[in-house]
């Protein structure tokens, strides 16, 4: 028995007719009638009694009607979940991010849009550093993350780059340096810094230590913490100076002023990172292409 053997019955059982069922499904009535009595033969038994002008169902003709139905729905269901999930419409997506990531506004607008034309796929969000959402996508325990820049690049992981923004420094509010519009990088060679560790994102970590060097000095890390928001609030309790990426300034805490840097200024890029083999991945694609036509807005790259 084969879908089309269904179809065909249905089509008759609905109909109560041949010559009309078979105008209905856009065959000729002979072959019709050829196809159901291929059915009977195999079923072994009569579905349909004929009458002078139409049939009528027998009993084993009406058992098989309501089953042939519900397989028929199930079947149409199947195909069109199959092909959602094939558009990405349907699935999961889970994602990672780094602390500071939700404050550019180019990630919370991308997660909005994402949720808005897909609201069928189950999307996760996880926060953690760099080097713990990247070995999370190789676990595949996550799909795609924003993240720094890794600093080498790591098997099997495709990374994308989305933007690039300055750097400003934060400063304790009574500090001297807000006086200034800009600060020059050479200016916080004495001040005690507030920095996240390099094991939490090595990429920037180097940046920032490079920077410092053009510059002519080696910053004096008084204290290490692995949040970006943490960094903000110990420099508002006065334990030193930091560098964060400009997007920060969004976060208002009281006692701290944010001032950008004398160009050139060093950057921090935002990436978006995945398994090489998910190139496929329908879900990710719309992500992609949600991303690229929204970051444009915001300088990306």
């Amino acid at each position: 028995m084969e879908l089309r053997h269904l179809r065909y019955f249905v089509a008759v059982a609905e109909a109560r007719h041949f010559t009309r069922a078979a105008e209905k499904i856009g065959i000729g009535q002979p072959p019709l009638s050829q196809q159901i009595q291929a059915l009977e033969r195999e079923l072994g038994t009569r579905l349909f009694v004929r009458l002078p002008r139409g049939v009528n169902l027998t009993a084993a003709g009406e058992a098989l009607f309501d089953d042939a139905r519900r397989i028929l729905r199930d079947v149409e269901r199947a195909v069109d979940r199959t092909q959602r999930v094939a558009r990405g419409e349907l699935g999961r997506l889970r994602m990672g991010m780094i602390n500071s990531a939700p404050f550019h506004p180019l990630i919370p607008e991308v997660i909005r849009e994402f949720r808005r034309h897909y609201p069928n796929v189950a999307l996760t969000l996880d926060e953690g550093a760099t080097p713990n959402l990247a070995a999370s996508i190789r676990a595949d325990v996550l799909d795609v993350a924003f993240v720094r820049p890794l600093l080498r690049t790591e098997n099997g992981i495709a990374s994308k780059t989305l933007l690039d923004e300055d750097l400003v420094v934060v400063l304790p509010q009574e500090h001297p340096l807000t006086r200034r519009k800009a600060v020059p990088l050479s200016a916080l060679s004495s001040e005690p810094f507030v920095l996240f560790p390099r094991s939490v994102g090595a990429g920037l970590h180097e940046e920032i230590l490079h920077a410092c060097s053009s510059a002519g000095f080696v910053p004096h890390v008084l204290q290490e913490t692995s949040q970006v928001t943490s960094i903000v609030n110990l420099v508002a309790a006065g334990l030193g100076v930091s560098l964060v990426p400009a997007s920060m300034q969004q976060m208002h805490t009281v006692g701290v002023a944010y001032r950008p840097l004398q160009k050139p200024a060093p950057i921090a890029r935002l990436c978006l990172i995945y398994r090489e083999d998910e190139d496929g991945s329908p879900q990710i694609r719309n992500l992609l292409q949600l991303v690229d036509l929204r970051r444009q807005q915001y300088g990306g790259r």
